[in-house]
């Protein structure tokens, strides 16, 4: 845990010349934009549940030195993670979990009083949505953009409505935007994709973060299968960008 794998990676890309930051940047900026995500940052900057740092109780400070539970590793490393200061997304990338599991130790953290309930309702109906604790509609609720009986009238509504979705139904009753509400879903879907940054430092499976050693491993291949695409999509892309600066 005393590698923080997230500056590793952003030091890598600080680090690059510039004109390749801005192929970088552009390609970002139109892909944020294409999801909507570029709005839902302006909207959200400082209530986001990556960058929030999870702030330890006394009761989780006596559990991470007692350990009295005897909960699975990944509970205690995050506990640990909370007293080391760092945040959601720091957390992630150094556990190598994915966001989506990640939210559900929080949550359950939470729920044990081991760490203090966000001030920020939009940080704890992000943590709960991402987790899986409960569906689009309560995420709305506890946001404070659905009251309830909107929230109400969204349910039957949707109920009568076979063809639709209810993210389609809460657009249609005009009780939130459908670029948020996009852009919620994806962040939804992306929550359980895993960073991995260098494979060198991934624990190995005796001393492995989670208990699904098994799964781990195949995903993990999977996610190396798909790295080494990346990487030559980057040498095809740098490849374009030197020839066009030398014509």
């Amino acid at each position: 845990m005393k590698k923080n794998t997230l500056d590793m990676f952003l030091q890598k890309v600080l680090n690059v010349p510039f004109w390749i930051k801005q192929v970088m940047f552009l390609k970002l900026s139109n892909e944020m934009k294409s999801h909507y995500c570029y709005e839902f940052l302006q909207n959200n900057e400082g209530n986001l549940f990556t960058t929030y740092v999870p702030i330890l109780t006394f009761n989780g400070r006596m559990e991470l030195e007692e350990r009295k539970s005897g909960f699975d590793y990944n509970i205690y490393n995050f506990l640990q993670s909370c007293e080391d200061g760092l945040s959601i997304i720091e957390i992630a990338s150094n556990t190598f979990l994915t966001m989506e599991e990640v939210a559900k130790i929080f949550e359950f953290c939470v729920e044990q009083t081991f760490v203090k309930t966000p001030e920020a309702k939009e940080i704890s109906a992000m943590a709960g949505f991402i987790a899986g604790k409960f569906r689009l509609g309560e995420y709305y609720r506890r946001r404070g953009d659905l009251n309830v009986d909107e929230l109400h009238n969204a349910i039957m509504t949707h109920e009568n409505s076979t063809d639709k979705q209810f993210g389609e139904v809460l657009v249609n009753l005009g009780y939130v935007s459908e670029n948020e509400m996009k852009t919620l879903l994806l962040l939804k879907e992306e929550a359980q994709k895993r960073f991995i940054l260098d494979y060198n430092i991934v624990p190995k499976s005796g001393t492995a973060y989670s208990d699904e050693s098994q799964q781990y491993k195949e995903e993990a291949e999977k996610l190396k299968e798909e790295n080494k695409i990346l990487k030559s999509k980057l040498v095809q892309l740098l490849a374009m960008v030197k020839k066009n600066a030398n014509p």
